[in-house]
């Protein structure tokens, strides 16, 4: 019995090593000794703060001011234009709906001129219904319910029903249309709406665009602790949602929106035995099918690479530092307050215990005279 102890003494001291003792030492050495390129990777001088990733596509953005452009100039049309363009590529019209809300934020009178020339449009109306959610939303803050003014919340709670019978009179405008369930359910948690009552919404949503990133991001939120659910429910939805994921999708990303919930709570809070790991294979072999220039592409490498590393898949986590390349601004390296050393901690991290050999820069030989 002795030895039995003394054996699983030994093992429990080796297995708190691994965990404790070798991270923060490879930490160490990131911070004073790693050479980024040895590994293939941009030197720390490099590293951009501001941005997760590449800028979006000259042409992109020169559309998107556009649109603005148009808009405050007082043609709503050209908004109108923007977001059919997008077909039933509901991921991209929703991305569309997205930007005009934020040129509404600004000035709405040209979307009440849209919705009094066009009042079938059901575009239209799922940005006004949206609109009034995010205001719903900057009057409560993002605090908990104990940290927010009775003021703040009643005024937050009469918003809510409107903008949901906003977005329910959108849907009978195109019955086809996930945006406006989009809204309902991102007002749904709010609104203190029961499981049951969301999962009908759920249901609606799915029924019209069942890989709807922003949909299953804003029912994810609803199925974790600090809501309606639990860190069981929200993990399994999680899952599906990595099950679930077409090629070309970043919805298995959500997944890693999880991980970052459980985060928030305790930082030993992660899956890290073996399925676990399959999930985060999982997901890097989903995000080798989508689109290199996809917006949320950038930001989930980033989630994905601090999973790995928390989870001791440091070989991995050297690949995903390798396609990030010197963008660090992301919130995954914001949580601690400097995202420039927590960036370089961890890919150092990963690059010394991934057992991946450095390749120095090679010698440049002295050419003599002859």
């Amino acid at each position: 019995m002795t030895l039995i102890l003394a054996v699983l003494l030994g093992v429990l001291l080796i297995v708190l090593y691994w965990l404790f003792v070798v991270p923060r030492q490879a930490a160490a050495w990131a911070l004073e000794r790693f050479v980024a390129a040895d590994y293939g990777l941009p030197p720390r001088e490099a590293l951009d703060l501001g941005r997760a990733g590449p800028p979006p596509p000259a042409s992109r953005m020169r559309e998107r001011q556009a649109v603005a452009d148009a808009a405050w100039g007082g043609d709503w049309a050209a908004a109108d234009r923007y977001v059919r363009a997008a077909g039933e590529d509901w991921d991209e019209r929703w991305a569309r709906i997205e930007v005009l809300q934020h040129v509404a934020e600004e000035d709405d009178a040209w979307l009440d001129a849209w919705r009094a020339a066009d009042p079938g449009n059901c575009d239209a109306a799922t940005l006004h219904a949206s609109l009034l959610v995010h205001r719903a939303w900057a009057i409560r803050g993002s605090g908990y319910a104990h940290e927010v003014s009775g003021y703040a919340m009643n005024e937050f709670r009469a918003l809510l029903p409107a903008a949901i019978e906003e977005a329910r009179r959108a849907s009978l405008l195109d019955p086809a249309n996930p945006g406006p369930w989009v809204v309902m359910i991102t007002a749904a948690r709010g609104a203190q709406y029961r499981p049951k009552e969301f999962e009908q919404l759920w249901d609606g949503l799915v029924a019209r665009a069942p890989h709807h990133f922003e949909g299953h991001w804003q029912a994810l939120q609803y199925w974790c602790a600090k809501w309606f659910g639990s860190d069981q429910q929200m993990m399994s939805f999680a899952r599906r949602a990595v099950r679930n994921a077409p090629p070309g999708s970043p919805l298995a990303g959500i997944y890693l929106h999880a991980l970052d919930e459980l985060l928030k709570r305790t930082a030993f809070a992660l899956p890290a035995g073996p399925v676990g790991r399959r999930m985060l294979k999982r997901v890097a072999a989903s995000f080798e099918q989508v689109d290199p220039d996809h917006e949320l592409l950038p930001g989930l490498r980033h989630r994905l690479a601090d999973a790995m590393v928390r989870t001791m898949m440091y070989g991995p986590a050297l690949e995903q530092f390798r396609l990030i390349g010197p963008w660090c601004g992301a919130d995954a390296w914001r949580r601690d307050g400097n995202a420039v050393v927590a960036f370089e901690t961890a890919r150092g991290t990963a690059a010394k215990l991934s057992r991946v050999r450095p390749a120095p820069a090679p010698r440049v030989q002295d050419i003599g005279r002859y």
